[in-house]
């Protein structure tokens, strides 16, 4: 599971906040994409990463810029 507790996706939800472009949650096989801008889809994508197979999904930064948040977010949730 990507998220362990509400804390991490709080932290995750913050962290896209700032990113300058679109961020996207997608499933391993390209069958499910969030646009994690959108509240709507931050819900869903949460429950996603909260699930029994939240490891089967992968974030997208459309700005290479903002991928440095992204990591941020990784080693502190390991």
């Amino acid at each position: 599971m990507l998220l362990k507790n509400l804390e991490d996706a709080r932290i995750l939800i913050d962290i896209v906040k700032k990113c300058k472009g679109d961020v996207f949650l997608r499933s391993l096989d390209k069958t499910e994409e969030f646009n994690l801008k959108s509240t709507l889809s931050q819900y869903m994508a949460i429950s996603k990463l909260c699930a029994e197979h939240g490891e089967e999904y992968e974030i997208i930064c459309m700005n290479p810029d903002d991928e440095v948040y992204m990591m941020q977010f990784f080693m502190r949730t390991r």
